[in-house]
């Protein structure tokens, strides 16, 4: 009886010194990875491409903006992922043929390592970069990699939301709650506020135009305001209803305005009134322009799809 006392108690105290280490360290994160088109790997541990007679479609999850990449002809669709309340660091980007098909399921997020994107709002693309807001940081990747570059902490932002960018990588960005404010980052980080308050009402969606101003539309009211880089206004027009979120240029200056409240888009034609070329749209978000097939693309929020419109 002695005995089988003694080796339980000794067990008990190794198990508990055991107890009392100190958790081993977490392992490093390892290099930026970016995802792989779709394939699959078989049992033999050989990977195969997806065959060409084969679409796949979804790969969203609370996707929220897209942009185009007229180079590699293929959307890029900004996904929130989970919650940060349910899953820190979730976000992703998936890469989108024009048909609507899955290219890339998780390009910049196939794996954590060395990343961090929690809830991508609002990008853009510029000169060989994808840009996008994340709470209150501008994150910037390369776009023929998808490697992080730069994150940029926009200080006295409360939630930031649309995105336009120059050529020369200055970022304007609306921040949508209050203080009513689009913000301008230039390439080397610097943060000043560019517009502040009326006629700003709920600023959301931002595009640069063929003259290099800066085009913002509210929620808050119909208005498409134009700003030179000099921060006046220059031109006010009205979308068809209120409520808008994204807003894209075509090529011959005219405006395509999505109404996330309405589920509309609006075509303003410069110097002619705006008319709904599309409705019944549910959530339509930030969207994008496709210029190869000449159609819009428009991410649906918590429907987690895109709606695609031709213009040809």
């Amino acid at each position: 009886m002695t005995t089988r006392l003694t080796a339980a108690l000794i067990a008990l105290l190794v198990t508990a010194g055991a107890a009392a280490q100190p958790p081993a360290p977490p392992a490093a994160p390892g290099p930026f990875k970016a995802g792989t088109p779709l394939g699959a790997t078989n049992e033999a541990g050989v990977a195969t491409p997806l065959s060409a007679n084969v679409k796949v479609y979804g790969s969203f999850h609370f996707s929220e903006s897209c942009t185009f990449d007229p180079a590699r002809n293929l959307i890029l669709a900004m996904n929130a992922g989970n919650p940060n309340m349910v899953q820190e660091n979730d976000g992703f980007v998936s890469l989108i043929n024009p048909d609507g098909s899955v290219h890339t399921a998780k390009w910049i997020g196939a794996t954590r390592d060395s990343l961090t994107l929690n809830h991508p709002l609002g990008s853009a693309i510029s000169s060989g970069v994808l840009y996008t807001v994340d709470g209150a940081v501008l994150r910037s990747f390369d776009l023929a990699t998808g490697n992080p570059l730069k994150a940029v902490e926009v200080t006295g932002a409360t939630f930031l939301n649309g995105i336009g960018v120059t050529a020369d990588g200055t970022a304007y960005i609306s921040n949508t709650r209050p203080p009513e404010t689009i913000f301008k980052v230039t390439a080397d980080g610097t943060v000043s506020a560019f517009v502040e308050g009326a006629p700003l009402a709920v600023p959301n969606g931002v595009a640069i135009d063929n003259d290099g101003n800066i085009v913002v539309v509210n929620i808050g009211t119909s208005a498409v305001l134009t700003f030179n880089p000099a921060g006046e206004l220059i031109l006010t027009e009205n979308a068809a209803e209120s409520g808008n979120d994204g807003v894209v240029i075509a090529e011959d200056g005219t405006k395509y305005v999505s109404s996330v409240r309405f589920g509309s888009v609006s075509r303003i034609r410069p110097g002619r009134p705006a008319e709904v070329i599309a409705s019944g749209i549910p959530a339509a978000a930030s969207m994008c322009y496709d210029s190869v097939q000449k159609q819009l693309v428009i991410p649906m929020n918590p429907n987690n799809a895109l709606a695609f419109i031709r213009l040809q």
